[in-house]
């Protein structure tokens, strides 16, 4: 016998598990059932597509019973679930249970401290499910036979420090004569409560009736006499879940309570799905989608190691649910499963990539999904303000990879405005502006406050002209590559162009125009102030924006902006170019006035260097020195 340790955060884990979560302790059952149906899923399709394992006999299924008073101990009872899938050997059992590789763990334990440690539906959301056996068992043996092997393994663990991996001899009565695994529970006095026959029925019908393969409940039925003993025992077995495949049957036989519970098995989740798409496509190629998209981000949504939402069945047999391909990467938080009917059974994940069905399937469905988005958008405004929280961002990944759908896009993202409350489209943006009116203005950079109270805002608002506050990171990427904006369905009609207000150049429709006797008069100051700053910037200009602020800065229209250049530097961009902003100054500001009466050469450079500081630090970017700051403020103070 092997004895191991639990990984560090693993114990951590379990401690949590075991002594902090306390509410719906029911769906340990729902935990196993979907790892049995996982590993039933991935025989299905070995048998088919591996010469290795055709030769298995094969009849899926899930068993489940319980046993009151187990090993002789009174009150003592079991719980066991058991299939005949691909089962696991000694190497699976000590990755699969005696480690969480997913970065996300960390994440977990955070979380679960966070939200008062109440929070079970975290335990699917993360991908730990078998851990949360613990919360009803003392300890758990798992007996498993891996297909096309003959050796036998149990692993058993009080859910404490570590656990036991040993080989089971072929005369063992514990051992399998055939592939697959037995997860046997022994209850701790918390769980007895699930050992009976109305619990289990019931939380399988509840998490897990949809599963697409038979699961059977073994119990006894005993009959009574007179005087309440029992008489004699019945031996029974029956299924218990529907075993259909729910996204092949017709969408008028399904009401709304059917799709919800299919998602929280297929998905792990206790929260109802925010919304579903069922499609069944006919004709040159025959295939069924069915779509979810989670109330709540998955968790990994941002990890480069994000684990796909999508399976991949072709004539109901499981063929992936680990192909990034199946889905583009910015609707990576979509759920659910494509099942073909022309993929071959055979079809590799390396073939799976370059396959054109697969293609046309993945370029419909994303085009069934952004029109679906545009419905929930147009009809359900307060639903698609949900949507917009949680998957804003990734829609806007999208205008920037995905050019055959920007259009669709374009109309699903949303912003804040300096104009209304809440968010707001191009398309109502568009429908604010005034008829003379030729571009949609927007800012980006630091949070949404920081942004309210730029400076650059001043003149907009003194003209009445709307601005979008883009506070996303993502934005400076992503909305200089649209260009331009143009309602859709009609491309005879106008299109603006998008400005950023914190970049030269958007300035131009102010209405202001260029007062040549005012750039002559401040000329002298500007010089005196480039002089001061030297190459801290890339030129000094007279502002037509500012009315209030003395100063603000501006990227050159050809230049990322400064909060672009340091959030690639902080993703570990390799050789980020350091960007100098162009400082505006506003000509009337008494500051600039009293710059013009002075050659006092020390004042000028600290006058100078606080108008720069201060500019940076209204856009929230930070100081490079920000003592030098301080020191040339405290000397402006003393004079």
């Amino acid at each position: 016998m092997a004895q191991h340790q639990f990984q560090t955060e693993v114990s951590k884990l379990l401690h949590l598990i075991i002594h902090s979560l306390y509410s719906n302790r029911e769906i340990f059952l729902r935990e196993l059932v979907s790892n049995a149906s996982d590993a039933l899923d991935k025989l299905k399709y070995l048998t088919v597509a591996d010469e290795a394992y055709k030769s298995i006999s094969f009849e899926p299924r899930i068993d489940i019973s319980f046993h009151k008073d187990a090993d002789n101990r009174p009150g003592a009872s079991t719980i066991i679930v058991s299939d005949n899938g691909i089962g696991m050997n000694e190497k699976d059992l000590e990755e699969s249970l005696g480690t969480i590789a997913r970065s996300g763990t960390r994440v977990f334990l955070e979380k679960l401290s966070e939200e008062a440690k109440k929070d079970s539906n975290l335990i699917g959301q993360f991908g730990v499910g078998f851990y949360s056996a613990f919360m009803v068992a003392d300890r758990i043996e798992v007996i498993s036979r891996k297909a096309a092997e003959n050796s036998v393994w149990k692993w058993t663990s009080d859910g404490k420090e570590g656990y036991d991996i040993e080989a089971l001899d072929a005369e063992d009565p514990a051992g399998r004569e055939s592939q697959g695994t037995t997860v046997i529970l022994y209850l701790s006095e918390e769980g007895t409560e699930y050992a009976n026959r109305w619990s289990i029925e019931d939380i399988i019908k509840r998490y897990s009736n949809h599963v697409a393969f038979p699961i059977y409940l073994s119990y006894e039925e005993n009959e009574y006499d007179d005087k309440g003993k029992v008489k004699s025992s019945t031996q029974k077995t029956d299924k218990i879940n529907s075993g259909a495949a729910l996204w092949r049957r017709s969408k008028s036989e399904l009401k709304d309570e059917d799709y919800k519970e299919f998602y929280k098995q297929l998905g792990h989740d206790s929260d109802e799905p925010l919304h579903f798409v069922h499609t069944r496509a006919e004709g040159a190629q025959e295939y069924i989608t069915l779509f979810y998209v989670p109330r709540k981000a998955p968790f990994d949504m941002y990890h480069a190691d994000y684990k796909p939402g999508v399976k991949l069945y072709v004539k109901r047999i499981f063929i992936t649910d680990d192909d990034k391909e199946l889905m583009p990467t910015y609707l990576r938080f979509v759920r659910g499963i494509i099942d073909s009917e022309d993929l071959p059974l055979n079809v590799s994940r390396e073939i799976l990539q370059q396959n054109r069905i697969l293609m046309n399937i993945k370029n419909a469905s994303v085009k069934k999904l952004l029109s679906e988005f545009k419905t929930l958008s147009e009809n359900n405004r307060e639903k698609w303000e949900e949507f917009i929280v949680q998957y804003n961002r990734p829609l806007k990944e999208g205008l920037y990879q995905d050019y055959s759908n920007r259009e669709a896009l374009q109309e699903l993202v949303r912003f804040k405005s300096t104009a209304v409350e809440g968010w707001t489209s191009f398309a109502e943006y568009v429908s604010r502006m005034k008829s003379d009116q030729k571009n949609i203005y927007y800012i980006t950079g630091g949070d949404e406050k920081t942004l309210r109270a730029s400076p650059l805002l001043e003149a907009y608002r003194a003209k009445e002209i709307e601005v979008l506050i883009m506070d996303d990171e993502i934005d400076d990427i992503v909305i200089p590559s649209l260009f331009s904006y143009r309602q859709p369905g009609k491309s005879e009609g106008p299109s603006f162009d998008l400005k950023a207000v914190n970049r030269t150049g958007a300035d131009e429709e102010l209405g202001e125009k260029k007062d040549k006797d005012a750039e002559k008069e401040a000329k002298p100051v500007i010089e005196k102030i480039k002089k001061a700053l030297g190459d801290r910037v890339k030129d000094v200009k007279l502002s037509r924006r500012l009315h209030d602020s003395p100063s603000c800065i501006v990227a050159d229209e050809n230049d990322p902006s400064i909060q672009m250049a340091q959030m690639l530097k902080a993703m570990g961009q390799a050789e980020v170019p350091e960007i100098k902003p162009i400082l505006e100054v506003n000509g009337d500001h008494p500051i600039l006035q009293h710059l013009k009466n002075t050659e006092d050469e020390e004042e000028i450079a600290d006058v100078a260097g606080v108008l720069l500081d201060q500019a940076l630090l209204v856009e929230g970017l930070k100081l490079k020195d920000p003592a030098d700051f301080v020191k040339k403020l405290n000397r402006l103070l003393a004079r």
